[in-house]
């Protein structure tokens, strides 16, 4: 598939520790949902596997799956994880959003 996604080393590694935790297999799903701030706005859940139509990168044994849909609207983009003084969260830098919020969880195209 054009413009895979790709997911950090930092990413990964946190993905890695929550499932296990967890004791879910090391899988983030990402997708992208209406509303938010800026028009759109990303989810993020461990899932048990990926769909068959789903994308699928992969990163140090950890899978990043998005489907059709959300895609289109991530295609490109890279997730992260990012620790700051205002907490921690996984981040998209999403080539595709022509504006974005102060939460950094929604965005407009």
């Amino acid at each position: 598939m054009a413009d895979p996604l790709t997911l950090s080393p930092a990413a990964a590694q946190r993905v890695a520790l929550i499932a296990e935790k967890q004791a879910k297999p090391a899988i983030l799903r990402l997708s992208v949902e209406g509303g938010g701030c800026s028009g759109f706005q990303y989810k993020f859940a461990l899932a048990d596997d990926a769909d068959a139509d789903d994308s699928v990168s992969e990163r140090d044994g950890v899978r990043l799956v998005v489907d059709p849909v959300s895609h289109d609207l991530v295609a490109g983009a890279v997730v992260d994880y990012v620790e700051s003084l205002g907490g921690a969260a996984f981040r998209v830098e999403n080539p595709m959003a022509a504006a974005g919020c102060g939460c950094g969880s929604s965005f407009g195209i």
